[in-house]
């Protein structure tokens, strides 16, 4: 999901959201691997995304599965 290059605020965003599931993923019920590589698919999924709205939906999908994580 990296912002387009204009706005360095909602790629500070994601970056810090990514880093921070990472950080969670350690604790992940099938594994830190699994955890990681399905994150970075779909981060990836979401890389080509330039408008900026849909970027920060994207990061509020992000906070809620965060969210759910912790709650495990």
């Amino acid at each position: 999901m990296p912002p387009a290059p204009n706005n360095p605020e909602l790629r500070r965003q994601v970056i810090a959201i990514y880093k921070h599931l990472l950080f969670l993923g350690r604790e992940y019920p099938l594994g830190y691997n699994y955890f990681r590589s399905r994150l970075h698919r779909a981060f990836m999924a979401k890389a080509h995304l330039t408008d900026e709205e849909e970027i920060r939906q994207g990061i509020a999908r992000a906070e809620f599965v965060r969210k759910e994580i912790e709650a495990l």
